[in-house]
């Protein structure tokens, strides 16, 4: 296999980190809805480009799944972008990036309710690892504080993000549509800007505003995170298969932190160390694990 390959998921999580700490920029700048809005308006104009003719000559067999493809430009874009904006509110983007790292476990244990797979050992051990790591990591370094304090508000949202973007992927395999990915991404996108745009509309003019510093950052949402960095995803699956392209999702926290230390100067504690390394360990045990237990939920 061509090393050249890695390259796809490898840049598509680079572009992944800065995505997040666009997001931590831009929480005190512009509404969660406003970006939401705008970086739709920015993809669809640029994919229309090329996708927009394709996308229209195929339009009869869209039209079969379009109940699908509202459900996943929810789950996927809407619904996963403005709760990661509203996230960056209270929580800092070390953290997201921990949280979003989650995505490959959750979407393995959804796999086991909603395709009825095998649950693995490697699934139960790393699932109870990462679920330490991630309270190790929420409780700064006390998992009783989880219980007694609560955890923020921001931290909470990115779950809800993380778990509905897990399912839109386990949503994508059992659909098995077949339409081209990027005609399903610009079908999609363009539903998610349906469901912002009523909220957007009534905005007040403040918390919409372009400016020299939301420009960049929608530039960035638009082209880099909503086209660039779905090619460079789509090519890593096409090229190395799923299961080892979703392994680079474990440098998200990596490549993330560095960024964040350097532009918005996040401070790194020993907590984010000790639980975001438990957590990726978790995570990557349970991708990486073979050996099925007897344990299944599919009892017929």
């Amino acid at each position: 296999m061509d090393k050249k390959n890695y390259l796809y998921p490898l840049l598509a999580i680079l572009f992944w980190s800065g995505n997040v700490i666009v997001s931590k920029m831009a929480s005190h700048q512009i509404s969660p809805i406003a970006i939401t809005c705008y970086r739709l308006i920015l993809a669809l104009a640029v994919m229309g480009t090329f996708v927009l003719i394709p996308t229209w000559r195929n339009r009869h067999t869209i039209f079969q799944y379009w109940k699908h493809l509202a459900l996943g430009g929810f789950l996927s874009v809407s619904l996963f972008q403005f709760l990661s904006y509203q996230a960056a509110t209270t929580t800092t983007a070390t953290n997201m990036a921990i949280v979003t790292a989650l995505i490959p476990l959750i979407t393995i244990i959804l796999s086991v309710f909603i395709l009825k797979e095998k649950i693995h050992s490697g699934l139960v051990i790393g699932g109870s690892l990462s679920f330490f790591g991630i309270l190790y990591l929420l409780g700064h370094g006390h998992i009783s504080e989880v219980f007694t304090q609560g955890v923020h508000v921001g931290d909470v949202l990115m779950l809800i993000a993380a778990i509905g973007f897990a399912l839109y992927g386990v949503l994508l395999k059992r659909w098995k549509m077949p339409i081209p990915a990027w005609q399903a991404n610009f079908v999609m996108s363009a539903f998610a800007l349906v469901y912002v745009l009523p909220f957007f509309v009534f905005l007040p003019a403040t918390q919409m505003q372009l400016n020299h510093q939301t420009v960049p950052m929608i530039l960035y949402a638009g082209i880099f995170s909503s086209i660039l960095l779905s090619y460079l995803w789509i090519e890593g699956v096409r090229h190395l298969g799923p299961n080892k392209n979703s392994l680079f999702m474990n440098l998200l926290p990596i490549f993330t932190s560095i960024i964040a230390v350097v532009l918005l100067s996040e401070s790194l504690q020993n907590f984010h160390f000790i639980g975001g390394s438990v957590t990726l360990i978790g995570i990557l045990f349970a991708q990486i694990s073979n050996k099925p237990s007897k344990l299944t939920l599919d009892h017929h």
